[in-house]
C-alpha cells in the first residue's frame, strides 16, 4: 500500500506544484508581492493537504517563537518537505538556494519572481556581497530569511559542517536567528520516491539574540538544532518502526 499511496500523493503533489509555477510565474511577472499569498496562504497549503493520503500530518512545535519580519531561521534540511511547507507558517519569508535552480524551467522562474536569494557559489568574495545585498533588500521588505546552515540535505541522524553564510548574515543583518529543527528525513526521505505514514514535527526554537561572538554563536546554533533533532528521532523511532530502520541505516553510512 505504501507504493501505491506514494504513487498517488507523487503525482498529486508534483502536478499541482507545475500548474501553481505557471500560474505563479505569470503572477510575478505582474507584481511580486502578489505571488507571497498565492503560494503560502493557498497554492502550497493545498499542496501539502495531500500528504494525508499518505497519513502523513504535520506539527508544529515552538510557535510562540515564530516571528513574520526581522529574524533568520536556520533550518535542519532533511527533505524537500520543509522547503514547501515552511513558508505556509513564515508567510512572507524567502530562502537562500542555489542559483542553479532559478534555471529550472517554471520552477525557477516562478522562484525568481518570489524573490528568493539565488547564491552562485562558483563566484567566490563577491558570493557573499551580493547576498549581503540582497539579504538587505528582502529585510527591508519585511521578510524574514530562511537558510539551510548544512548547505545541503543530510540524512536523519547525520550532520555535516555549518557554512559561513549564516555568520556572516546573522553578524552583518544585526537580527535574532530562530534554530528550527525537524525529522522530515524520516518521512520523506532525501531523493526517495516513497512517503512514510507517520507525524512530522518541525520545531522552532528560541531565538539566539543579536550580539553573540562567531564561534560562540555557531557552536550554540548547531547544539541547539542537532540535541533537538535527536530529541525528535528518538521520539519518531519509538512510535514508527521504519523511522528506527532509516536512522539505524543512517548510522551504518
Amino acid at each position: 500500500m505504501i507504493y501505491i499511496r506514494s504513487f498517488i500523493f507523487n503525482l498529486l503533489f508534483f502536478s499541482t506544484l507545475a500548474v501553481g509555477c505557471i500560474i505563479g510565474t505569470i503572477i510575478g511577472l505582474f507584481s511580486q508581492k502578489a505571488t507571497m499569498p498565492f503560494w503560502n496562504k493557498f497554492w502550497m497549503p493545498m499542496c501539502c493537504s495531500f500528504l494525508k493520503i499518505c497519513g502523513i500530518t504535520i506539527e508544529i512545535r515552538g510557535k510562540e517563537n515564530i516571528r513574520q519580519e526581522g529574524v533568520i531561521y536556520a533550518s535542519k534540511h532533511q527533505s524537500a518537505l520543509e522547503t514547501y511547507c515552511l513558508s505556509s507558517y513564515i508567510t512572507k519569508a524567502v530562502f537562500i538556494l542555489k542559483k542553479e535552480l532559478t534555471y529550472v524551467p517554471l520552477f525557477g522562474w516562478a522562484q525568481h519572481l518570489y524573490g528568493m536569494i539565488a547564491v552562485n557559489r562558483a563566484a567566490g568574495g563577491a558570493t557573499l556581497k551580493k547576498l549581503l545585498h540582497d539579504a538587505k533588500d528582502r529585510m527591508q521588505q519585511g521578510r524574514p530569511i530562511i537558510i539551510f546552515p548544512e548547505g545541503t540535505r543530510t540524512k536523519p541522524g547525520k550532520s555535516t559542517e555549518y557554512k559561513p553564510g549564516l555568520v556572516f548574515l546573522y553578524q552583518n543583518l544585526n537580527v535574532p536567528v530562530v534554530p528550527v529543527a525537524i525529522n522530515t528525513g524520516l518521512f520523506w526521505a532525501k531523493n526517495s520516491f516513497l512517503r512514510y505514514k507517520g507525524k512530522v514535527v518541525i520545531e522552532f526554537l528560541p531565538p539566539l539574540p543579536v550580539g553573540m561572538e562567531k564561534k560562540e554563536f555557531m557552536s550554540e546554533l548547531k547544539k541547539r538544532i542537532e540535541d533537538k533533532c535527536a530529541e525528535l528521532n528518538k521520539e519518531s523511532a519509538a512510535q514508527y518502526p521504519h523511522a528506527k530502520m532509516l536512522l539505524e541505516q543512517a548510522q551504518k553510512d
